[in-house]
């Protein structure tokens, strides 16, 4: 049986996401953290890009984890030297979190080459391509972020039990990969 053209794209997409994903995962084996906290990281990182004010709890949200949990990742990534917290000047009272250079560096080095040969491959559509890939891939985004079930509101999600974090495997989604592959580690 033959798949559609679009069934096919779909499953590219599926593919790329996946290797985006081991990719991920060697990251975090060779820099001694856990595929959890390279999420939190690229989170992190494109909260930065959006001017958007890192908290804790803003972070736990978008990786689908309870506060415990949450606690343990920034935790995690604070011992390593890749995130800082620091207190918000206008709300001295709220905590945000910010990814220090070094982890950018880190990141960087890893994921450099990927993005600049996602870039010059880029470069070879013409104007009208490249927007398409861009409203193709935010439209797969925002189905994958309204197709997600909350968990039950009696329960408290953990990393591995979240459907948010079971779906998605990265901040952002499917597209999210490819998205943060082409804009930045």
């Amino acid at each position: 049986m033959t798949e559609s053209p679009e069934r096919a794209i779909f499953h590219l997409l599926r593919a790329v996401t996946v290797e985006y994903g081991l990719r991920q995962g060697e990251f975090a084996v060779r820099n001694g953290m856990h595929a959890t906290d390279v999420r939190a990281l690229i989170c992190l990182l494109d909260a930065e890009r959006a001017g958007v004010d890192a908290t804790a709890g803003w972070l736990g949200a978008q990786l689908g984890l309870n506060s415990a949990g949450t606690t343990a990742v920034i935790d995690r990534l604070e011992r390593l030297g890749h995130v800082a917290r620091i207190r918000d000047d206008r709300d001295r009272r709220r905590v945000l979190l910010r990814v220090e250079d070094r982890a950018k560096e880190l990141g960087g080095a890893s994921f450099g080459p990927l993005i600049d040969r996602t870039v010059a491959l880029l470069r070879e559509f013409d104007e009208g391509e490249v927007d398409a890939v861009r409203r193709f891939l935010t439209g797969v985004r925002e189905i994958m972020a309204a197709s997600r079930t909350p968990p039950p509101p009696s329960s408290s999600p953990s990393p591995t039990s979240s459907p948010r974090a079971r779906t998605t495997g990265m901040c952002g989604g499917c597209a999210g990969a490819i998205v943060n592959a082409v804009t930045g580690w």
